[in-house]
């Protein structure tokens, strides 16, 4: 089975979400996007479809992606970069592979070598107006729906399923899904600087006490104990 999701990066939150067997293609999921226009959709390789490309663009939706080693171009124009903030190229290009009729185009080709890890990348875009280094940086932030699906196997623990069927597997999902979405607006809510999984391991530690759930995350002190009520026995 895969999990497809779409992750709004206003709030990190789920925007978009289905599950489907481990046969169906990423693809097929993002095709099923429904998206506004002059949204930015940020994605790895595996979602490389250049028909995809091309009717995004004409819906007013850009894209950044990483471009696959194999791909075939031509440079049509170069622009200068600030190489101090790792930009290696900026390039206008136009697709000449086999499929390249598909995106009849022309797109934008970033290079980038990240100054850490000495890793080169070429990032591939439809938008010509923002700067070179604010498509490496939007890239960047994809990294945030890995962090999203960690979060979810480590904490909502999705490893193992009370039941095989179907209906058992997705209603485990559903779930857990829903849990994230609380505790997302419940942080968004109580303005604390706290993660998600400190909420989540503070929830864990005090889920049969009976606590304000403000003063709880901003560390107020507890509750006092309610007075139990005193019986004296009397013998004649």
């Amino acid at each position: 089975m895969k999990l497809h999701v779409g992750l709004d990066h206003d709030g990190l939150l789920p925007a978009f979400l289905t599950i489907s067997d481990g046969k169906t293609h990423d693809i097929t999921a993002a095709r099923a996007l429904q998206l506004p226009k002059g949204s930015i959709v940020v994605m790895d390789r595996g979602y490389t479809d250049y028909a995809w490309y091309n009717q995004m663009n004409n819906q007013g939706i850009f894209f950044v992606t990483r471009l696959r080693k194999n791909a075939r171009y031509l440079v049509v124009e170069r622009r200068n970069v600030l190489k101090s903030k790792g930009l290696t190229s900026d390039q206008t290009i136009q697709l000449t592979g086999t499929k390249a009729g598909k995106c009849p185009i022309r797109l934008r080709r970033i290079g980038f070598k990240d100054a850490e890890t000495g890793i080169q990348y070429a990032f591939l875009t439809n938008n010509f107006k923002l700067a070179a280094s604010t498509i490496a940086e939007i890239y960047k932030a994809r990294w945030q729906i890995e962090l999203f699906f960690k979060w979810i196997k480590q904490n909502l623990k999705i490893k193992s399923f009370l039941g095989t069927s179907r209906n058992a597997v997705m209603t485990q999902i559903w779930v857990a899904i829903c849990v994230y979405l609380l505790l997302a607006y419940l942080k968004f809510v109580s303005q604390v600087s706290q993660s998600m999984q400190q909420i989540l391991r503070l929830l864990q530690l005090n889920l049969f006490d009976r606590r304000d759930l403000r003063e709880l995350l901003i560390g107020g002190p507890p509750e006092p104990p309610a007075p139990q009520l005193q019986t004296s026995l009397r013998f004649s």
